[in-house]
């Protein structure tokens, strides 16, 4: 069996830098990835996927990529279960990450002028959005 995935594409957000209960670092962010389709207004869609790195990568990642940054993935899905607060059972499907490579220079116009609309990101939707070709961080 092969469980295999290798992404590119933009941060939607900072990545989120916690500690587990034995001091192990995870990093965790979500990353928009081209779909190459276009919906039926002849838009480009989107994916977003999340991601989760752990130990020196994790450190790294928070350490060097922002909102907008552009780099490359390379890990394996996973799916897991869990019962949130409520008592209702959730699903996640992510992508954990063997490797994060930084496809832009340090300090690159790209990585420091992303904003807000530069990159939408649905909630709870994993499906295309709406947004307008310029909008999209890729």
């Amino acid at each position: 069996m092969v469980n295999r995935v290798v992404l590119v594409g933009r941060l939607t957000r900072d990545p989120e830098l916690r500690k587990t209960n034995s001091d192990k670092p995870v990093a965790s962010f979500t990353l928009a990835v081209d779909n190459r389709n276009k919906n039926a207004e002849g838009q480009k869609t989107a994916s977003f996927i999340p991601v989760t790195v752990w130990n020196d990568q994790a450190t790294n990642v928070c350490k060097y990529v922002r909102k907008g940054s552009l780099v490359g993935v390379d890990g394996r899905l996973l799916q897991r279960s869990y019962e949130k607060k409520d008592g209702t059972k959730a699903n996640v499907l992510e992508v954990v990450a063997d490797s994060v490579q930084f496809l832009e220079p340090k300090g690159s116009k790209n990585e420091a002028s992303a904003t807000k609309e530069d990159i939408a990101q649905p909630e709870n939707k994993m499906d295309g959005v709406d947004v307008v070709d310029d909008d999209l961080p890729f």
